[in-house]
């Protein structure tokens, strides 16, 4: 069965972009390729008990096995090692993608505390958009008695599109919360 969203991004947001932007066509509008979630741990990294209930919680707010991160190099003034755990990463692609950014903006974004909206300034030059949560607490499919420690995430959406203001426009119309600019 077809995503929610990915049938709504087809028929609705597909065509209204391609008419605010004035494309020939709808596959050049911006296009939402993947997402990357990762959760750095730091030393905890080393601990086999941490690292699994970690890996417990990013598989149950995404629906996928995340990836064990290693260092690269040794660094003494941080206290790694080349070669251990750093922390862990899940990348979603196609029908998961769709239902992760669905369960994100309507039920675990507004679950956060003292919550006035994401930045618009989480975009680079190519379009994609980065921004971080300090709990990963917020997702209901995290049981909260289980959680030792409380953990961040960052979550990158990766989106084609030629510029940063067609992938704004594209998260807008996927009612992603953005801060409004301040008026003093």
């Amino acid at each position: 069965m077809e995503p929610r969203l990915k049938s709504l991004i087809i028929k609705e947001i597909n065509p209204s972009l391609k008419e605010m932007f004035g494309y020939k066509n709808s596959y050049m509008g911006p296009k939402i390729e993947k997402i990357v979630l990762n959760m750095g741990l730091g030393l905890d990294g080393n601990d086999a008990k941490i690292l699994a209930s970690c890996q417990e919680d990013l598989a149950s707010i995404t629906g996928q096995k995340p990836v064990i991160t290693k260092f690269r190099k040794s660094i003494a003034n941080f206290k790694t090692r080349k070669n251990t755990n750093s922390g862990l990463k899940v990348t979603l692609r196609k029908n998961k993608m769709y239902e992760f950014i669905d369960r994100l903006v309507n039920i675990a974004l507004p679950r956060i505390k003292d919550f006035r909206g994401l930045s618009p300034n989480g975009f680079d030059k190519f379009g994609n958009y980065t921004f971080g949560i300090k709990e990963q607490i917020i997702f209901p499919e995290v049981n909260f008695d289980k959680v030792d420690k409380i953990r961040g995430l960052d979550i990158t959406i990766v989106i084609k599109s030629n510029n940063y203001k067609h992938s704004f426009e594209l998260l807008k119309k996927l009612n992603f919360p953005f801060k409004i600019g301040r008026s003093n």
